[in-house]
């Protein structure tokens, strides 16, 4: 399936103006299995649900527990009976079966993930999870490399390690892709994660470690 042309908002600020799911639809169909991972307060999730419908299967994945408790409370008075929620790392998706997923969406996830060696571990997870003819849309989300822990050369290293459809500009980092059959990304370990003191001065202040 061609992918269309991004609608998929990497503002987190702005896209609270926005219709969920008329940007996320022309990615998915009825009765598809899809993952949202790094799903934080699940804006995409439900919107997700919605479009695969109650055949389908959303796996919904982020390793801050209290997202995840309150985001099935929400799921249960909604009564939505499609979602799968995981409290767990995107990095080790053992729940997932191999190849079973048409669609992933990793907006603003690996941007966040603070070890090199684990973001290699999700990018992995992505290729394991997706099935040879489905898609994932990746980002670094609404804001320049400099301010999150992927620099652009890794970002082209990750790039390469599928087929990328589309992909945006120098600012903007997103891609939609596709599996790349046997292929491994290898992050260089000695490589060291962007940590802008600015950026890291903003997560404290937001309070985390």
């Amino acid at each position: 399936m061609e992918p269309p042309k991004n609608r998929i908002n990497l503002n987190p600020i702005s896209r609270l103006r926005e219709n969920p799911q008329r940007s996320i639809e022309p990615y998915v169909r009825k009765g598809q299995v899809v993952a949202d991972l790094g799903c934080n307060t699940g804006f995409y999730t439900f919107a997700l649900a919605d479009c695969v419908g109650p055949q389908g299967t959303v796996y919904a994945v982020d390793l801050n527990e209290g997202y995840v408790r309150a985001l099935i409370k929400k799921g249960e008075e909604r009564g939505y009976h499609n979602i799968e929620w995981h409290a767990e790392s995107a990095s080790d998706m053992s729940f997932i079966k191999d190849e079973s997923v048409s669609f992933v969406l990793a907006n603003g996830l690996l941007c966040n993930v603070p070890e090199i060696v684990e973001r290699e571990l999700v990018v992995n997870e992505i290729q394991r999870i997706l099935k040879p003819e489905g898609q994932a849309f990746i980002s670094l989300g609404g804001v320049s490399p400099v301010f999150g822990f992927v620099g652009r050369t890794e970002w082209g290293r990750i790039l390469e390690t599928f087929i990328v459809k589309q992909k945006g500009g120098f600012i903007q980092k997103w891609a939609a892709v596709s599996k790349k059959n046997n292929s491994r990304y290898i992050a260089e370990k000695d490589a060291r994660s962007v940590k802008s003191p600015r950026f890291l001065k903003l997560r404290r202040r937001a309070g985390e470690s």
